[in-house]
């Protein structure tokens, strides 16, 4: 059976400007970390992979100087704190419903989880928070069908492809039947250095990154109800009435991997 592959934030929810954005925010607050981060200052930091990288991207040595942290030990520890308070008001910024499910996604899981595909999340998020966005996003029961590959659970992060790798490993899948569904230039070399056929879907944050070696990019995966997908790349020319489905999926699928292979690359995907 094919197995479908989802990134976590901005492909199941729109987790980046309503919810990580203002977590970081009120976590500096917390701390007393006179920094505040604008959505433009945003748009930067979300380049970085993983939470605690782009907290670590504050700290000048100025700044580490005048919060007392005198070397690094003293400074991994204050990431370490920090990210942790950041994920618990992300958490709670996901259980107030701020951040619904993306068009699409709660939709293509029932279908994929009816027809027995493997279903799976592979982000550089702490894993709590993408339990969290994963469960909020479809709901208890289709979540439990899902494995979940996140956070430091690989050396490097997106656009690594460690993540994907290491998913591939654990499921017990090959390339040829699995595709991914990611939102974002790292989250897609990552997929694609995996091997890996990748659909995008943009974010408000990430539309005008290159997307080169897409299998398709869209605006979302569409409601026939709702907000339909706008195409915005098909080289393969999969038919998308309004949704992506099952059937486009299947189509990309028969298509070619990242490279003209369905095999992927070898990687030491043990964990730290």
């Amino acid at each position: 059976m094919p197995t479908l592959i989802f990134d976590c934030d901005g492909v199941l929810a729109d987790t980046e400007q309503y919810g990580h954005l203002p977590a970081f925010n009120q976590t500096f607050g917390d701390f007393n970390v006179p920094v505040q981060w604008s959505v433009e200052d945003y748009a930067e930091k979300v380049k970085i992979g993983g939470g605690k990288e782009r907290m670590r991207s504050i700290l000048t040595p100025e700044l580490a100087r005048d919060l007392g942290l005198k070397d690094e030990a003293a400074i991994d520890a204050a990431i370490l704190a920090w990210h942790k308070r950041k994920t618990e008001v992300y958490k709670e910024l996901v259980a107030s419903g701020v951040m619904p499910g993306r068009p699409g996604i709660a939709r293509i899981v029932k279908e994929a989880s009816d027809a027995g595909w493997t279903l799976a999340v592979a982000s550089t998020s702490a894993e709590p928070a993408v339990r969290a966005v994963l469960t909020h996003a479809v709901g208890d029961d289709l979540a439990a069908h899902f494995s979940v590959f996140a956070g430091d659970i690989v050396p490097a992060k997106k656009p690594a492809p460690d993540i994907y790798l290491l998913a591939l490993k654990e499921l017990g899948v090959s390339v040829a039947d699995t595709i991914v569904v990611e939102d974002s230039g790292n989250g897609l070399r990552a997929s694609l250095a995996a091997g890996l056929r990748t659909v995008v879907t943009v974010s408000g944050f990430t539309r005008e990154e290159d997307f080169t070696g897409a299998s398709l990019v869209v605006s979302s995966l569409g409601e026939s109800e709702g907000e339909q997908a706008e195409v915005l790349a098909n080289p393969f020319g999969a038919d998308v009435p309004g949704v992506v489905t099952l059937a486009t999926l299947q189509v990309l699928l028969a298509h070619p991997g990242p490279g003209g292979t369905d095999s992927a690359p070898t990687t030491d995907t043990e964990t730290p």
